[in-house]
């Protein structure tokens, strides 16, 4: 059964080992009074006969369900493989630590020993324990278990029944996951909520004696089954109670299993790469290596022969064109010798300078410590196979260089291998943000002053791996030669974090700087999603988030998503989905372009790729130059400035040298004189606009608004919005056919002065265009009239229609986004207009219209703006319509 199928389907089941009475602690934060079980234990010791002879019996039965439990773990572990593993829950981690033992011995501690539940309720002081016994759940494959008992009183509530649901959602012998599900309904407001625990039993690292260890996490959350006002209170005592419920389970925990430490046994990139013993290579072993060959074995054989002949041989007369002191060769015999020899002394010339210049390049970057903190990036490079020779002894002269964010590290030269073996560790500086990617390339030695002769390169995309899985890799190489010979290196890459949440937090400052405006830092919930969303690894965090159109064929309205190595879009428009992302390092340039009607007034984003890059998203691409360089274009920002200086701020930090900085810097600087004095407007009457809601949400919330904040992201966004619910806002008989009523979305004059007298000013349309058979869209641009809002904002719309099916009639959807109105970006308007032909009337067709707001951030001010909105839209469709009666009798 997978995790996350649980939590959905589940939301309501789930326990742990004798945490029921923990979560009581929510509104007893102190430990019970020794008085309070003092007194429990007198009570005990009354009856201490009857409770003598339970306990014997219990214990008989404790021996019989232990070995049940260890038959139903096999039974579990035989089905239960290759589910994923639960991600941990939002509430936090309140216990994280390793243990001296298996993560089977573990599970049977916590889960099956009944001493140790015993012991953990009397520190808590929790009395009438009762452990039901593991089965399935009506039948299913989901094992379960309840256990109850009663919380000591506090001084502010009594004393609590609480029950705990338990139930395994992982165990494969390597990791068991029990969710417990705790409900105390006689707390104040008890039926209102259950707390939801997640115990993860995870193998550990190895330890010096070579024995296996175990980690334990416990994370929490908070499960409301009803609306409340008093979620905040509720939340905050069970954050404290549950913490200091866990710190007395770890104490107790600590003495039936031996805590390790990690700086006791190693982390696991210590352990891999504390067994590389790098090759040392001697001067001799060297020597042989370029001396030990057919080449320099014939030379010296053939020069020691020469050697004897002129020692053996008398001189010769001079003759032809000699002189004293120049003996030619006699025949073409001698010349061919006398050749032969100056080639092969050539050749072992050769050898000889490149054997100097070896001994002085056999040092590398392996060992250089890395400085700082932050993200750190480490390589360990094993060994190579197969790697392409280039040379006439039928091997290579083999080195690797890494790049990253701008930063080189070199290994050793392996002089004539074709499987190298380096063993060899690299440490790059620590980084504000984690890198993106890291180029490998292998090149041929061939000399400090020729050119060096690539064997193959690959690029290590780290948004498209799981660090775990690059912990110990094969990657292949690319290139001509490399993919000829199937080359490929043996890494292992590590990156880890060493300022934890800070170095999120510290990026995001930087930011403000450049943008000059507060940037939020998103909540894990917001996080978890943008990543879910995108499919990105979870060190990926999301800066900010604007709503824009992206200019293809025809304007697709989505968002764009940015984080601090990724660019993203997605667009769900009409169930059609669109999403894509690429790197910051993929930029080679960005461009605005002045407003145009094509783009509904609105500045023209354009960032171009560089060459062969973004390829996964050319999908996406409105077009490509001839040397293949894909472009994009993106316009009708709700915060044009905003998400302007945010893009151009996390570009700059990315992917610009030192010089190209300053060269954007100068033409920022001039570019700000440009900005037309409507967009200056628009951006004033927006920040006064916030400001106002801002003001007036701070004088009380109902109910509603608290009910939908659980629903919420802390006003982050809500990222992947669904089917919006609609609702039925206008519904009448009309005295026009349907022919003409469909004039009013034709784009002709009527269009455009129906339009007019509902409010609409500067209308303005594209040609439809046709997405499949039968279903057309059209994008729209207008302005409103001061009349209908005071912000004058402005709307840009797309509209689709199509034929209702099996009826005379057609089918309008609508989706508008607000531009220079308070909070415009929160939330889209989706309209829906339904219009046919009445057979009982010669003339006349019925139209309904449907309503409904997809909001993509969190305000209080939902419920107030939906109704603003309705009323709004209410007025306007009955002048709309009203006007087109006028126009069809006029025109009849």
């Amino acid at each position: 059964m997978r995790g996350e199928d649980f939590f959905t389907s589940k939301e309501e089941k789930q326990p742990a080992p004798t945490f029921a009475g923990r979560f009581a602690q929510i509104f007893n934060k102190n430990v019970v009074d020794s008085a309070s079980v003092t007194s429990t234990e007198a009570t005990d010791q009354s009856d201490l006969p009857e409770t003598l002879d339970s306990f014997l019996d219990n214990k008989s039965e404790e021996q019989t369900s232990s070995v049940d439990f260890e038959e139903l773990m096999k039974n579990i572990t035989t089905k239960d493989q290759g589910s994923e593993v639960p991600s941990t829950l939002t509430g936090g981690v309140v216990l994280d630590q390793i243990y001296a033992t298996t993560p089977q011995e573990l599970n049977s501690l916590l889960f099956s020993d009944a001493n140790f539940q015993k012991s953990v309720a009397d520190v808590q002081g929790s009395t009438d324990l009762q452990i039901g016994p593991w089965k399935y759940e009506n039948g299913s494959e989901s094992v379960q278990r309840v256990v109850s008992y009663t919380k000591a009183p506090s001084k502010l509530i009594k004393a609590l029944k609480a029950t705990e649901e338990q139930t395994y959602i992982k165990a494969d012998g390597k990791v068991f996951a029990v969710l417990s599900s705790v409900s105390t309904p006689d707390a104040p407001y008890g039926k209102t909520f259950k707390a939801e625990v997640l115990y993860c039993i995870t193998q550990g690292p190895e330890q010096p004696s070579g024995e296996q260890s175990s980690r334990l996490e416990v994370s929490w959350r908070m499960n409301f089954l009803q609306s409340t006002m008093m979620k905040s209170m509720i939340e905050g005592g069970a954050r404290q109670g549950i913490k200091e419920s866990f710190e007395q389970y770890g104490k107790v925990l600590s003495q039936h299993a031996k805590p390790l430490d990690l700086k006791d046994i190693g982390s696991e990139k210590d352990q891999m790469l504390a067994s590389l013993q790098v090759e040392r290579q001697s001067d001799w072993k060297l020597a042989v290596q370029y001396f030990a060959n057919f080449t320099v074995v014939s030379t010296v054989l053939m020069g020691f022969y020469v050697l004897v002949h002129v020692w053996l041989a008398m001189p010769s007369t001079v003759q032809g064109l000699e002189f004293v002191g120049l003996d030619l060769p006699d025949s073409i015999g001698e010349l061919i010798v006398c050749g032969v020899l100056v080639l092969q002394g050539k050749r072992v010339l050769e050898l000889m300078s490149r054997f100097m210049q070896a001994r002085v390049q056999k040092g590398s970057d392996h060992g250089i410590k890395a400085q700082g903190d932050g993200w750190l990036l480490t390589v360990a490079l094993i060994e190579g196979s197969n790697l392409a020779a280039v040379d006439s002894s039928g091997f290579s002269d083999p080195y690797v260089v890494f790049t990253c964010n701008g930063k080189t590290r070199s290994s050793s030269i392996k002089f004539q291998k074709s499987d190298p073996l380096w063993n060899e560790i690299f440490e790059f500086d620590a980084m504000d943000e984690p890198p993106s990617v890291l180029d490998v390339e292998v090149f041929d030695f061939d000399g400090p002053f020729d050119e060096a002769t690539s064997l193959g390169r690959a690029e290590i995309n780290f948004l498209k791996y799981n660090i775990s899985d690059l912990s110990d890799i094969w990657i292949p190489l690319q290139g001509k030669l490399a993919q000829a010979c199937q080359s490929k290196l043996h890494l292992r890459i590590f990156l880890n974090n060493t300022r934890g949440t800070n170095v999120v937090q510290d990026y995001i400052t930087k930011m403000e700087k450049e943008v000059g405006k507060k940037i939020k830092l998103r909540s894990p919930q917001t996080n978890s999603a943008f990543q879910k969303l995108f499919g990105l690894p979870p060190e990926e965090f999301l800066i900010n988030d604007f709503a824009c159109h992206l200019k293809r064929r025809m304007p697709l309205q989505g968002r764009l998503f940015l984080s601090a190595r990724i660019i993203g879009f997605h667009a769900d428009l009409f169930g059609h989905k669109t999403k894509f992302f690429f790197l910051w390092e993929d930029i080679e340039d960005i461009q605005i372009i002045p407003p145009t009607l094509s783009s509904m007034g609105s500045p023209i984003v354009i960032m171009t790729l560089r060459q062969g890059r973004g390829f996964d998203a050319r999908h996406g691409a409105r077009t490509q130059d001839t040397e293949g360089r894909l472009k994009y274009h993106f316009h009708s920002f709700v915060s044009f400035n905003v998400a302007h200086r945010t893009i151009m701020a996390l570009w700059k930090a990315r992917a610009l040298t030192p010089e190209q900085k300053v060269q954007i810097v100068e033409e920022a600087a001039e570019a700000t004189t440009v900005q037309t004095a409507e967009e200056e407007s628009l951006a004033k009457n927006l920040q006064a606009s916030e400001e106002e809601i801002e003001a007036k949400s701070l004088h009380g919330v109902d109910e509603e608004s608290e009910t939908k904040s659980l629903l919420s992201v802390e006003s982050g966004s809500f990222l992947g919005v669904g089917d919006v619910n609609m609702s039925v806002v206008y519904s009448s008989v009309l005295s026009l056919p349907t022919s003409f009523f469909m004039e009013l979305f034709r784009g002709s004059e009527i269009d455009r002065r129906v339009m007019e007298r509902a409010g609409c000013l500067n209308y303005s349309h594209s040609p439809w265009e046709s997405e499949k058979p039968d279903v057309y869209q059209r994008q729209l641009y207008y302005k409103f009239d001061k009349h209908i809002s005071r912000y004058r904002g402005e709307v840009t719309s797309t509209q689709q229609k199509s034929r209702l099916s099996g009826r005379n009639g057609w089918l309008i959807e609508e989706v508008m986004t607000l531009h220079g109105v308070p909070l415009g970006d929160y939330f889209t308007l989706h309209v829906r207009y339904q219009v046919e032909d009445l057979p009982s009337r010669s003339v006349g067709c019925s139209i309904q219209v449907n309503f409904g707001i997809a909001w993509l951030k969190y305000t209080r001010q939902q419920k107030k703006m939906t109704k603003n909105i309705v009323l709004n839209l209410q007025e306007r469709v009955k002048v709309m319509f009203s006007v087109l009666e006028k126009e069809y009798v006029s025109g009849a």
